[in-house]
C-alpha cells in the first residue's frame, strides 16, 4: 500500500488534500443561516471534518520526500498544522455572520486530528510489522 501511495501521491494525496481543505474553508466561511441542519452535534461535525483533514495531511507528509523532518515527525507536524489551522478557522468565524468562535469547537477539531493520527499510526505500525514478519 505504501508503494502505491508513493507512486500516486500527487493524484491521490496532494490533490485530494487540496480539494478537501478548500471545501472545508468554503464551508466554514458560509454564514450560519446558510448551513443545512443535519441533526448531528456540531462538535461531531467538527471532529469528523478535522479527522479527514488530519488523515490526508498525515499521509501527504508521510509520503513526501523533500523534507526529511516532516516525514520523520509527520504525526507531530500534522497535529501542529491542523491544530493551528483549526484555531485560525475558529478566529476567522468571528467575522462570518451567524458563526462564532468557540473554544470547544477547537477542542473537537483537535480531537478529530488526534484520533486520526493515533489510529493511522496504529494501523501503519501493524501493517509494517506484518510486512517485515510475513
Amino acid at each position: 500500500m505504501h508503494r502505491y501511495l508513493q507512486r500516486n501521491k500527487i493524484g491521490l494525496i496532494y490533490w485530494l488534500l487540496g480539494i478537501y481543505w478548500t471545501i472545508l474553508l468554503v464551508l466554514t466561511s458560509l454564514p450560519g443561516n446558510d448551513l443545512p441542519d443535519i441533526n448531528v452535534s456540531d462538535k461531531f461535525e467538527h471532529f469528523l471534518a478535522f479527522y479527514g483533514l488530519a488523515t490526508l495531511l498525515y499521509f501527504s507528509l508521510l509520503v513526501q520526500e523533500k523534507y526529511k523532518k516532516l516525514k520523520k515527525y509527520s504525526s507531530s507536524f500534522t497535529l501542529l498544522i491542523v491544530g493551528s489551522y483549526a484555531a485560525l478557522d475558529e478566529f476567522h468565524q468571528l467575522f462570518i455572520p451567524g458563526r462564532d468562535c468557540e473554544f470547544f469547537d477547537w477542542i473537537a477539531d483537535f480531537s478529530g486530528a488526534l484520533a486520526a493520527v493515533l489510529i493511522l499510526r496504529i494501523i501503519l505500525k501493524k501493517l509494517l510489522s506484518k510486512q517485515f514478519l510475513g
